[in-house]
């Protein structure tokens, strides 16, 4: 039984604590919690007496300046890291000399230097950092990996990836802290880690080259002005009418006890306009990497689609493979102009797009065949639940290579900071001349 601090207690935490006090319970306990934001922290330990009949005194509680101190007084074997992502850096290192093995969301952080340091304190300490890529485990990326790896399309030349987040998921990138680039390295880093991740255990190759375009381009307070919007409240929780971009807490039970009721601790608003002054996230973005064997990958991500999903093309000596998959297919407005979040909408209702996924294989001068991808239960298709497997019980014999650890963490952000480098310097960039050392 290994015992559990965890370090960051958003919205986010709620995937572990429900890990450690439901299906992993046998393998593991959560003994202690840190936040700035003393209600935050409340809310989980009452979560975790309420559901999983922890006592009431259970979880001691700590500040993030006290996090050597809760490692040492609550004999911690390890902590798991789910706070703001310009924070993982400084956590990560702390843990690891305090002498814990630490278990972080992705991204593993946001810049060169701060990879660096996480670097360093691995070879310093010998510790360990698993880095929760559950992209990985979702069956119908795993499906495209079985593909790939048989060498049913010969030899990768290159990946067409393109992402679109919807005006509800997008959006929210927007409302909090992800808004300004300075706390999440934006969206690039952010967000599409997972897919670059995703890209670089597929073709199990490491990005040497990376040139990327983009630009706050849709929200944001100057392109409000540039398309005349109206006026618009500050926040999404307020009386009256409601545009279809904001966010009004009190609609959400959860949102409402973790942010709105706790804001006074430390400030920090959830509902911003997505349209108001700060933001400088973009939200539109294109890349392309050169991969150190050869493969080219184009990607682009769209912060404020209609619709939600991905496509993918993998193009090899021999044919291709594509998959697509329609997460969400629609967002749907009530009366009083809130979104209404609607996953079955249906395709009737929207001119033939529906939900789903399809992933096909097509060989040179044959015709296409679709490829069976397992269906699973819970988030991701069941992919949460097989990392959180990996996680808690440790990683079996797995003929994928879907654990991942700080290495893996490290290629996936190496797109990102690089891409984020050729964006302020419009050329491309490597990481190898940003100090980043890809090499297991």
């Amino acid at each position: 039984m290994q015992r559990y601090g965890l370090i960051g207690a958003g919205h986010r935490a709620q995937m572990y604590t429900d890990a450690i006090g439901g299906d992993h319970s046998d393998a593991a306990v959560l003994v202690a919690l840190a936040d700035i934001n003393p209600g935050r922290m409340a809310f989980h330990a009452q979560r975790m007496t309420q559901e999983y009949g922890y006592a009431t005194d259970a979880l001691a509680t700590y500040t993030p300046d006290a996090v050597e101190q809760m490692i040492a007084e609550q004999q911690l074997d390890r902590a798991i890291v789910t706070s703001p992502d310009h924070t993982h850096a400084d956590m990560i290192v702390r843990c690891l000399h305090a002498g814990v093995d630490v278990v972080v969301e992705k991204p593993l952080t946001i810049n060169a230097d701060s990879a660096n340091a996480i670097a360093d304190a691995v070879r310093e300490t010998g510790r360990q950092v698993v880095v929760t890529f559950n992209y990985r485990y979702s069956p119908r990326n795993s499906a495209l990996k079985e593909v790939i790896a048989s060498g049913r399309i010969g030899d990768v030349l290159s990946v067409t990836f393109e992402w679109v987040l919807d005006t509800a998921h997008g959006a929210d990138y927007f409302r909090r802290w992800h808004r300004a680039k300075e706390n999440s390295g934006g969206l690039l880093i952010h967000k599409s880690s997972h897919h670059f991740d995703l890209v670089n255990w597929w073709l199990a190759d490491v990005p040497a080259r990376v040139y990327a375009s983009g630009g706050v381009k849709f929200y944001g307070a100057e392109n409000a002005d540039a398309r005349g919007l109206a006026p618009r409240p500050e926040r999404g929780t307020h009386d009256g009418e409601h545009g279809p971009f904001e966010l009004d807490l009190r609609d959400d039970p959860r949102l409402k006890a973790l942010y709105l009721d706790n804001e006074h601790h430390d400030g920090y608003l959830r509902d911003q306009d997505v349209f108001g002054p700060g933001v400088t996230t973009e939200d539109n973005l294109a890349v392309i990497v050169d991969y150190a064997g050869g493969p080219t990958l184009s990607y682009a991500l769209n912060a404020h689609s209609p619709w939600e999903g991905y496509r993918v093309a993998v193009n090899g000596t021999l044919g291709r493979a594509e998959l697509e998959v329609v997460e969400r297919a629609r967002i749907k407005i009530d009366e009083g102009g809130k979104v209404v979040v609607d996953p079955s909408a249906m395709a009737e209702e929207i001119g033939g797009r529906d939900k789903g996924e399809q992933l096909t294989v097509q060989l040179h001068f044959e015709g296409s065949e679709e490829v069976e991808i397992p269906r699973g239960t819970g988030g991701h298709g069941g992919g949460d639940a097989l990392l959180l497997s990996d996680v808690f019980n440790g990683p079996g014999d797995d003929p994928l290579g879907r654990p991942s650890d700080y290495i893996d963490g490290l290629r996936a952000i190496a797109v990102g900071i690089c891409g984020n480098e050729s964006l302020a310097s419009g050329r491309a960039v490597t990481p190898a001349e940003l100090g980043l050392d890809l090499s297991r």
